[in-house]
């Protein structure tokens, strides 16, 4: 669900005309139809920095690996939007409309059941029509990294996470992070605390915002004051509020952040240990491009994105590149492999169905 993942500064630099529409109008010499693409955004918006913008991408990647594609998108201003755009593209007879964010996935499979000839995909959700591709994560696994690696990095013995609010996009990052720390613990015999939530309750620290930035730095304030010296918001640009006050604090505490690099999509990069990176680009233009080339999508399995397939890791570590031990680094490679062997199995109740 695209909801968690606002990001209000810095990021993916667009290419896209006003209006949406791809600059470049020419045909590729053949004379045949051309393949149009079109993108309906949720209420964050094309210039979001992070899901939309993602989804962005992955078409205009599309078009410029097939010159033979047409892609446009339509900015949603609020949810009641939503219908009216996709219908609009119904309209126009796009080949290919693509729903950003799982906030869409009831209007998108109203649209989808009344043009079952249509298709249709989306990301982040998976409505279970015939007719729509969904493109879904399974971040809970990368979070997982994180957690371990954040339990091996933390000079306090504490680490921390909240998120905006108890939605599945958002707690499935939490359970892995969790979960990664408890690994480590078991491996180590360590005890690090993981502060802002529990797996088995399913509660704990929530800003019940996606932008206030002084609501998010209130939540990490307070995981700080805990003794939490790396915390990890899944809370879109609430999260901003933890990665500066991290930033200013002169080291006292550093960040993990979500989604997309937060080393491209934050100006608080020197505070960033990684992120957890939702491969959205990738797993756009690939469907996209199939659908192009005359390949049926087929909505089961559709695309759940996993350590295994590189839909979704973790970022470089950028700044702390040095910080990280070797002995650490290996130990975290290590566990992206096991995880996509099978060897190590990485749970949480919000992962995607297929």
């Amino acid at each position: 669900m695209r909801i968690a993942s606002i990001v209000a500064a810095g990021g993916l630099v667009l290419s896209a005309a006003a209006c949406g529409e791809a600059p470049d109008e020419n045909n590729a010499g053949d004379g045949g139809k051309k393949f149009s693409a079109c993108m309906v955004t949720d209420v964050g918006g094309i210039d979001d920095k992070s899901f939309n913008a993602s989804a962005w991408k992955g078409l205009q990647e599309a078009k410029a690996a097939n010159d033979n594609i047409d892609i446009k998108y339509v900015a949603s201003k609020a949810e009641a939007d939503y219908e009216p755009n996709l219908t609009q593209f119904v309209n126009q007879k796009c080949d290919f409309i693509l729903a950003v964010g799982g906030l869409m996935a009831n209007a998108t499979s109203k649209i989808a059941k009344a043009n079952p000839n249509q298709q249709f995909g989306i990301v982040d959700a998976n409505p279970g029509d015939a007719n729509i591709y969904p493109m879904q994560f399974d971040t809970a696994q990368a979070a997982f990294q994180a957690g371990y690696l954040a339990a091996g990095m933390t000079k306090t013995g504490k680490v921390g996470t909240y998120g905006a609010v108890p939605i599945p996009p958002v707690t499935i990052f939490m359970d892995g992070f969790v979960d990664g720390v408890a690994h480590y613990n078991k491996t180590k015999g360590k005890n690090v605390q993981a502060l802002g939530w529990n797996k088995e309750t399913q509660k704990g620290s929530f800003t019940n915002d996606f932008a206030k930035q002084d609501e998010g730095k209130k939540v990490s304030d307070t995981l700080v004051a805990q003794g939490a010296d790396i915390v990890m918001p899944v809370a879109g640009g609430s999260g901003l509020g933890t990665t500066a006050a991290a930033k200013a604090s002169g080291g006292k505490f550093s960040t993990i952040w979500v989604d997309v690099d937060g080393c491209e999509s934050t100006p608080d990069c020197s505070a960033i240990v990684t992120t957890v990176v939702k491969n959205i680009p990738d797993a756009v233009k690939e469907a996209v491009l199939k659908a192009a080339g005359g390949e049926k999508l087929q909505a089961k399995p559709g695309f759940v994105g996993t350590l295994a397939n590189n839909g979704v890791s973790i970022a470089p570590y950028h700044d702390f590149d040095s910080k990280v031990p070797a002995e650490l680094k290996a130990e975290v490679d290590k566990i992206k492999a096991d995880i996509a062997a099978g060897t190590i199995t990485v749970t949480s109740k919000a992962q995607p169905t297929k």
